[in-house]
């Protein structure tokens, strides 16, 4: 496998394999030994959504050494974490909706870890045998919500303000790799996974070590520096190297 997507087609809704582009219909579990038509479908009609149905969604703060770095913080010594609804993801070429006019609300390029199996207590050099897949992804933030609670989740858990896909990329490593966020067409974030204070593997084994983990759940990586706010007519672009661009209009 490598790039994996999640569709839609009048009411059926099915994964496939993405290869420049065409779609191979997957037949079996996704995260068990799956197979795929030979030839491409139509790709007539076809709607992308969020490549995976999580039962939850785990984000974490603070984890780029250059955003600690920007805002003055010290890097933390075991990682920070919280939920996420997910009710909040968003598909690649949706729109963001703004709840109130005049919150301000940012954007956060983040890399996503998939779960692949179940895990509990597994180590970080273990926790490879347990991811999915990677993704793109955006921890949409309602700051003004978000300051007046010592709880962040709501803030963070609109509608909309999980953008994430478009797929899963199975065969990427994710420890040296280029991320980037474009506002309107301006470089806004930029950065490497090789700034990740804690990495893919490290944050597997620390999330497990406190909950289990299921096939499709989300672990949120963090986000490097350079956040800023959005508004409605802004196009927002997630680009992580090796994966397809992630990208989401506000309204």
């Amino acid at each position: 496998m490598a790039a994996i997507g999640r569709f839609q087609k009048g009411d059926d809704v099915f994964f496939a394999k993405v290869v420049d582009g065409e779609l191979f219909l997957m037949h079996g579990d996704m995260f068990g030994t799956p197979t795929f038509d030979k030839k491409p479908m139509s790709a007539k009609g076809v709607r992308t959504l969020a490549p995976v149905v999580p039962s939850k969604i785990v984000a974490v703060g603070l984890n780029y050494a250059d955003h600690a770095r920007a805002i003055g913080q010290p890097l933390p010594k075991e990682p920070l974490f919280w939920f996420k609804a997910p009710s909040a993801m968003l598909a690649d070429g949706a729109k963001i909706e703004l709840p109130y006019q005049h919150h301000r609300v940012d954007f956060e390029a983040e890399l996503a870890v998939v779960i692949g199996r179940r895990v509990k207590n597994v180590t970080a050099t273990a926790a490879p045998r347990y991811i999915f897949g990677f993704t793109a992804a955006q921890d949409i933030s309602d700051r003004t919500v978000q300051s007046s609670e010592s709880q962040w989740s709501r803030g963070k858990s609109f509608d909309t303000f999980l953008p994430i896909g478009p797929y899963i990329e199975t065969k990427i490593d994710p420890s040296n790799l280029t991320i980037q966020l474009f506002q309107n067409g301006q470089l806004r974030q930029s950065s490497n996974t090789n700034q990740l204070i804690f990495d893919c593997y490290r944050l597997v084994a620390s999330i497990s070590a406190h909950m289990t983990l299921q096939p499709g759940d989300i672990i949120l990586t963090g986000t490097p520096s350079g956040v800023g706010p959005i508004q409605s007519g802004d196009k927002l672009e997630v680009r992580i190297q090796g994966m397809a661009p992630l990208i989401n209009a506000v309204k």
